[in-house]
């Protein structure tokens, strides 16, 4: 895909993570596009409480297409989940996603470079920082929230948040 058809698309997974903002807690607003040869086959956002994630919501869309697709998420996916469930690298991997292309670190113990270790891995290219500086707001207050939590001793990983 070009630079331009990412761009929109990756836009469109922020626009997604902006309209579940304020409803997903405790963890972040997600967004997920999966495209394949140029057409979105699944898309979804974080649902409200926090679960299922993005990435499981698009998956579940785009079912038997998002083999050899690249999905787009507004964070980087979850490397672990604090219920012992598949991640969502782990799931994007299984899935047969190609490529996943993310705007935001996630400095969550269960992310944290954890997925896209695991989505290289698995044979998944990966690219980072595509379009960070537009989800700087859409993330503010998770991340400030970590670090204030981590400040006053608590161990991030104790939350309920797993993306």
């Amino acid at each position: 895909m070009s630079e331009a058809a990412d761009e929109a698309l990756m836009r469109r997974a922020i626009a997604l993570a902006l309209m579940a903002a304020g409803t997903t807690a405790p963890n972040p607003p997600v967004g997920c596009v999966i495209a394949s040869e140029g057409r979105i086959v699944g898309d979804g956002a974080t649902a409200a409480g926090g679960r299922p994630h993005a990435e499981e919501r698009a998956l579940a869309e785009a079912g038997d297409d998002a083999l050899g697709a690249t999905a787009f998420v507004t964070m980087e996916p979850c490397g672990a989940r604090s219920s012992g469930a598949a991640s969502c690298a782990d799931r994007l991997t299984a899935a047969g996603i190609a490529r996943v292309v993310y705007a935001a670190d996630n400095p969550h113990d269960l992310s944290a470079g954890r997925g896209p270790k695991r989505l290289r891995a698995g044979g998944v290219a990966v690219e980072a920082g595509f379009l960070a500086a537009e989800t700087e707001a859409l993330y503010a207050g998770f991340i400030g929230a970590l670090k204030s939590e981590t400040k006053k001793g608590g161990a991030s990983a104790r939350r309920p948040s797993e993306t």
